[in-house]
């Protein structure tokens, strides 16, 4: 039987196989620009990783006139027939949560991408209405790693963060909700692969796909 009253699952390479397109969309944008993408383009988000701030960030280290709006605007254009058209779950996602529905297990969503693109996505692949919550990162809050997306999700659903269980696939995604209190299963996703060493140290379980992951879930 499960432990845990709440399950908060990320959004971007963790139900979704999205994160390859992200870094064209990045590659895109900035060439777009005259600008070569840098190495270390991720490495020094000062204030977390939200959509909002991520936006922030790219203004202030590019020195972009553009607002932060539109730039938030022009990734969501570029993106959006993507999220609502061909971006798949990864394999075992919907079976997964359909289990948890059915034995009442709430189900909350905690990300850093934007409310439109996650709505769109999840109503493509036929889940959105099983989520009884959605934090997306275009709230003025503190990204991952900070924990402010996760407490609010555990807020929303009504239960402590110890009675949380989070699944994502990034190091700052992982490190957000070990900061929330809350327990946290990753699942690998090849694009996080320069952190898994460090992402099985800090996680409470590792998994390589859905199905190891549900088996744990379920012992």
């Amino acid at each position: 039987m499960i432990k845990y009253k709440a399950i908060i699952f990320d959004l971007d390479g963790t139900l979704i196989d999205s994160m390859q397109l992200w870094r064209s969309v990045d590659a895109e944008f900035l060439n777009s620009r005259g600008i070569t993408v840098p190495a270390d383009l991720f490495a020094h988000l000062p204030h977390g990783n939200s959509f909002v701030q991520t936006a922030q960030y790219f203004k202030d280290r590019f020195a972009l006139p553009d607002s932060v709006q539109s730039i938030m605007q022009e990734w969501t254009d570029m993106v959006c027939h993507h999220y609502e058209t061909s971006i798949q779950l990864k394999p075992g996602v919907k079976g997964l949560i359909t289990e948890l529905v059915c034995l009442e297990i709430q189900i909350g969503l905690g990300t850093s991408n934007s409310l439109e693109l996650a709505q769109k996505s999840l109503i493509y692949n036929g889940i959105w209405d099983y989520f009884k919550c959605a934090v997306t990162g275009d709230l003025h809050l503190k990204g991952k790693p900070f924990p402010d997306i996760y407490l609010l999700a555990a807020e929303r659903l009504g239960v402590s963060p110890i009675e949380c269980l989070v699944i994502e696939d990034t190091l700052t995604g992982v490190q957000a909700g070990k900061a929330a209190g809350m327990s946290v299963f990753a699942i690998y996703d090849e694009d996080s692969r320069e952190h898994h060493n460090r992402i099985q140290e800090l996680a409470d379980g590792f998994y390589m796909d859905y199905a190891s992951l549900q088996a744990a879930l379920f012992l």
